[in-house]
């Protein structure tokens, strides 16, 4: 069995999400992880398929945002591209397996999710959602991580590395 984690990251609160999900996963599942600048647009069909980035206008980061981000500090860790590009760009095979999250400031509570977006986007390539998009939530726009969301995050991993190993013990009745 194997994972693919694709994420964005301004200042490296959803690369620290993204890292946990991994090392979540990892303790039963072959897994690999990508900035999103540096993924690849097709693989050889992952059994799970997770993309994450921050939420930004309500949903998955623009050019816009991005640029508007990077004025909030000296040394964001910007890539010139976010998840909504690279999934604009993406094929996946009919029924692959996603799982998606995002980063967010829980106040002011606003409306919208990066990952709820992302979950819509792979719905249309005719991906198949195993988990509900999950939220991890940061103090305000540079983080940090609010307390308790790593640790939640790599047990989120641990839940998607349990899905996987039914998924192929259903595999295996039917084979």
């Amino acid at each position: 069995m194997n994972a693919v984690v694709i994420y964005e990251s301004m200042f490296g609160n959803t690369r620290d999400v993204a890292m946990a999900i991994a090392d979540g996963l990892a303790s039963d599942v072959d897994v690999r992880c990508f900035e999103v600048g540096t993924a690849p647009h097709e693989f050889d069909h992952p059994d799970l398929l997770i993309v994450g980035g921050p939420t930004h206008a309500f949903s998955m980061s623009r050019a816009t945002t991005r640029d508007s981000a990077r004025g909030e500090t000296e040394e964001p860790m910007v890539s010139s591209t976010g998840i909504r590009d690279w999934l604009a760009d993406i094929d996946i095979q009919r029924g692959q397996g996603f799982a998606t999250f995002d980063t967010k400031v829980p106040k002011p509570k606003l409306p919208g999710s990066a990952a709820a977006s992302a979950a819509k986007r792979l719905k249309r390539l005719h991906g198949s959602i195993v988990a509900k998009p999950e939220t991890f939530w940061v103090t305000d726009m540079t983080g940090p991580l609010k307390a308790g969301e790593v640790e939640r995050a790599r047990a989120w991993g641990m839940h998607l590395a349990e899905y996987l190993h039914h998924l192929s013990a259903d595999r295996r009745k039917r084979a």
